[in-house]
């Protein structure tokens, strides 16, 4: 008995996609390294789209509140979710949706990592600057804490 490709795939996606969300591009990637030779994994992809079981937008809201809840500024975010294969045009849409205060989030990262620090030591304040820039929070919203 022949086994069929595309139920196979299918039921893998569903798999994956049960334990989180993944990008469309994150999903093809996952089902390329389980099915390298398989030339049906767009399809799949495409019925799991339509279907509603796939999104890129629901992946895109989950991850970007993840994110925010995590400490990461919008630089960080908008460049994650470009990595994952989500369109600018989402993003956007995204992060005017969730109306985030990102100065009051900057402030409570800063909060929590630099409680006692004493910032008029310029090396202490270097190091407050890096570690927000690497957190993904704007030159302004940095400036703004400082």
């Amino acid at each position: 008995m022949a086994e069929n490709p595309i139920k196979n795939i299918r039921l893998k996606a569903m798999d994956f996609l049960a334990r989180r969300e993944y990008s469309h591009k994150e999903l093809k990637q996952k089902l390329f390294e389980r099915f390298p030779d398989s030339a049906e994994i767009e399809q799949v992809l495409d019925a799991l789209t339509k279907d509603g079981l796939q999104s890129d937008a629901r992946f895109a809201d989950s991850f970007f509140r993840l994110r925010v809840n995590a400490g990461y500024g919008p630089n960080y975010i908008r460049a994650e979710l470009g990595q994952r294969g989500i369109d600018e045009v989402l993003v956007a849409e995204v992060f005017s949706e969730q109306g985030v205060d990102w100065g009051e989030a900057a402030r409570q990262v800063f909060d929590k990592k630099f409680s006692g620090v004493d910032l008029s030591d310029q090396k202490a304040r270097a190091k407050c600057m890096r570690f927000m820039q690497y957190k993904g929070f704007t030159f302004d919203q940095i400036k703004d804490l400082l």
